[in-house]
């Protein structure tokens, strides 16, 4: 079993206040980040919408990796206006959301190569968070996809979410970083890690991915007092290398593929969740 490199030397943030009142919102904001880059969170994300949108759920996807942005990209879409005129021209969060036909569901893209954009500010930061809260009253699902790391933007971002799923594979370095994503999200949210799940992605079977998954939660029970859910496992496949060449969706090109199986199994968990959250 792989061991998981622990340190305690991190600082706290209180970008976000945990629990922000709900209010009159209507949906849920699930933010998906990771520990560090080439894990398939992009791609996870997008499928995530996709079949949550198949599911009869009106979703937007939200590209938050804000300095190198790539949803757009994988999915074929030319926006007209994406978040750096949010950030740069005050323009509403409302008015750059574009419509993907081919998915069912409508996204927000970023600004790839922006370095300014990268580095917000923390006013900035929760303004667009207030912003997308907003939103919450127009859609049943709005999809966060961070940025891999864990600077300032990522964590103000996963501590507003309503839930937030965090994507390692069985590469221990994955599964480190993953760690210590998690543990700065439990400071962030001030203990309350309640709203944490992990997914595993590129499995050999589903029974490797649990033991990638027991493998973090045994870190996290013994240094954080936290066992996260398991959102999903997501098996290694092909089809996916092929779809995202193809800037394709994966459930609409390889429909009975193993990964779109997965992550259909992971929107229903999701659809679960989001009922109890409206509760």
């Amino acid at each position: 079993m792989t061991n998981i490199v622990t340190t305690d030397k991190t600082p706290r943030i209180d970008l976000v206040k945990p629990d922000p009142q709900r209010g009159g919102r209507k949906g849920i904001m699930i933010a998906i980040g990771s520990g560090k880059g080439g894990v398939g969170k992009t791609w996870c994300a997008i499928t995530l919408a996709h079949a949550l949108a198949r599911a009869g759920q009106r979703v937007l996807l939200f590209d938050g990796d804000v300095g190198l942005a790539n949803v757009d990209i994988q999915i074929g879409l030319l926006p007209g206006r994406d978040l750096g005129e949010v950030v740069f021209r005050n323009t509403p969060l409302r008015d750059v959301i574009e419509h993907f036909a081919d998915g069912g569901f409508d996204v927000i893209a970023g600004r790839s190569g922006s370095g300014a954009l990268a580095q917000l500010d923390e006013t900035t930061t929760l303004r667009l968070i207030d912003a997308l809260r907003e939103l919450t009253a127009s859609y049943d699902v709005i999809i966060l996809d961070l940025a891999a790391g864990l600077d300032r933007v990522v964590r103000g971002l996963a501590a507003a979410a309503d839930l937030f799923a965090v994507m390692t594979t069985d590469e221990p370095t994955s599964l480190t970083d993953a760690y210590a994503v998690l543990k700065l999200h439990a400071l962030d949210r001030k203990t309350d890690t309640s709203r944490a799940r992990i997914i595993v992605n590129h499995a050999a079977s589903p029974s490797a991915g649990e033991k990638t998954y027991r493998a973090l939660t045994k870190a996290c029970q013994s240094f954080l007092g936290m066992k996260p859910p398991l959102a999903g496992v997501i098996r290694r496949d092909d089809k996916v290398r092929e779809a995202i060449k193809r800037q394709a969706l994966l459930i609409t090109t390889y429909p009975t593929s193993v990964a779109a199986q997965d992550v259909e199994a992971i929107a229903a968990r999701v659809l679960r969740t989001a009922m109890v959250a409206k509760d």
